[in-house]
């Protein structure tokens, strides 16, 4: 059975999709962009505060799950440019840190929504 997750601490989605889906021991999220909950607009500047609000809101949608970051499992990190690599990686560092990290994958893309920098989802036990 799954159980549909969804926070205001976090945006809103922007499609007929939820934050997150817990399913059995895990819990899925969507991919979060760096919109502000608070606002719905994109938080201003470029990859470094970009990537925190990507964080952020990553967080609060699997506190919403009632999980914790060292719960994640794996993530997908989506970047606009890669070249921007550096820089998510060490804002990345400081929300997981290198003994609990969870597995990831990184890829370039040729867009993401709204124009966002970078996108990131999780897997997560529940």
């Amino acid at each position: 059975m799954k159980h549909i997750i969804n926070t205001e601490n976090a945006p809103a989605p922007i499609g007929p999709y939820n934050q997150a889906v817990k399913s059995g021991p895990l819990l899925y999220t969507s991919g979060q962009i760096p919109v502000d909950p608070a606002t719905g607009t994109f938080v201003p500047g470029g990859i470094r505060e970009q990537s925190i609000q990507v964080l952020k809101n990553l967080k609060a949608v699997v506190e919403a799950g009632g999980s914790t970051l060292d719960d994640v499992i794996k993530t997908t990190v989506f970047l606009a440019d890669m070249a921007d690599f550096p820089i998510l990686n060490g804002i990345y560092g400081e929300y997981f840190g290198e003994e609990n990290a969870p597995a990831r994958s990184t890829i370039q893309v040729a867009g993401l929504p709204m124009g966002a920098l970078v996108e990131i989802e999780a897997v997560a036990k529940a």
